[in-house]
């Protein structure tokens, strides 16, 4: 089998061998040679050398990626965004799992570092005092999905306004007596602002009554807890701090009886599948999982390039009303 160069591509396009070189590690090409050269490749079906041009550039193209836990759709879909773009733009990816474990994140850390990757993609669980002092001391880039820390590049979703578009709905809707069932204040995105965007504006209302249950991002614990809960629930409108807790409230509320929303409106945040799965279909705040995925490949690689990027990036979300919410004079 005939080995296919760098000089062959240069020279069957016309370009120098610089050019070539510059397309490989995706510098500044004309839409004209790229194309070109894009064509050359697909003909001769040429695979860059990934080993020998990372000990030249300095960039191994490998990118590590850190995730909290295994069984969360989110992640699943940030995922596809990493994987599809890190492809494109010619980066391998070792993924390793937390397991929602502070120790192992740290390992694992440690581990990529040992690996010699070109940066660092982390889902972030919580930050620790540890964790923001490896972090800040790293001289490897990183890039935090989802949490922001000083000093540590970041996107996040606009979690407080999500929780803001909510309650103005609710509210909207005539509701005035609210449940909001969420997770630990130690994850700051969805323990703390989504509440507080919510709680937010229900206080800005007269007449409003809020309270408030914690449980975990395990269905199956939510489901427990909600099979009690909603027993001696007033509240017509519930608003849960991620889609899979809604989906749990639901089944609870389906053996129980509690037809919704006859019996209380309920809502979520994410736009998971699964909301559109179940009967009634979940009011969600839909967030762009993919699109995070793909602009922290483009943002990581940037870092790595040492082009300069905001510290921190917000991505907006929508809200999306299905048939588990409705105004509160339809309610029996």
């Amino acid at each position: 089998m005939v080995t296919v160069t760098i000089k062959d591509i240069a020279e069957k396009a016309g370009v120098a061998k610089s050019t070539v070189s510059r397309y490989l590690n995706n510098g500044y090409v004309s839409e004209q040679t790229r194309k070109k050269i894009d064509a050359i490749i697909e003909e001769t079906g040429y695979r860059p050398n990934t080993f020998a041009r990372s000990l030249k550039a300095q960039d191994t193209k490998l990118l590590g990626v850190i995730i909290p836990r295994l069984d969360s759709p989110s992640t699943n879909s940030v995922l596809e965004g990493i994987d599809e773009t890190a492809r494109k733009n010619g980066y391998q990816l070792l993924i390793t799992n937390s397991n929602q474990n502070e120790e192992r994140e740290l390992e694992n850390i440690e581990m990529l570092v040992k690996q010699k990757v070109a940066g660092i993609i982390m889902l972030a669980r919580e930050i620790t005092s540890e964790l923001a002092q490896v972090l800040q001391q790293l001289t490897v880039p990183v890039l935090m999905l989802g949490q922001h820390l000083q000093g540590v590049h970041s996107i996040v979703h606009d979690d407080y306004r999500a929780g803001e578009k909510l309650a103005e709905y609710a509210i909207e809707l005539g509701h005035r007596s609210f449940l909001f069932i969420g997770v630990t204040e130690k994850d700051e995105a969805v323990g703390i602002l989504r509440k507080k965007g919510f709680t937010d504006v229900v206080a800005q209302m007269e007449g409003t009554k809020l309270s408030f249950i914690e449980t975990s991002f395990s269905r199956s614990e939510t489901y427990q807890k909600a099979r009690l809960f909603l027993k001696e629930n007033q509240a017509t409108y519930l608003a849960c701090a991620t889609d899979n807790i809604a989906v749990a409230v639901l089944k609870a509320a389906h053996e129980l009886g509690l037809r919704v929303p006859e019996y209380f409106s309920l809502s979520g945040f994410g736009g998971y599948d699964s909301t559109d799965y179940v009967f009634p279909t979940i009011t969600t705040t839909h967030y762009p999982y993919h699109q995070l995925g793909v602009d922290a490949v483009e943002t990581i690689q940037k870092l790595i390039q040492k082009v300069q990027v905001p510290e921190l990036i917000k991505l907006p979300n929508q809200l999306v009303i299905k048939q588990s919410t409705i105004p509160i004079e339809q309610i029996p």
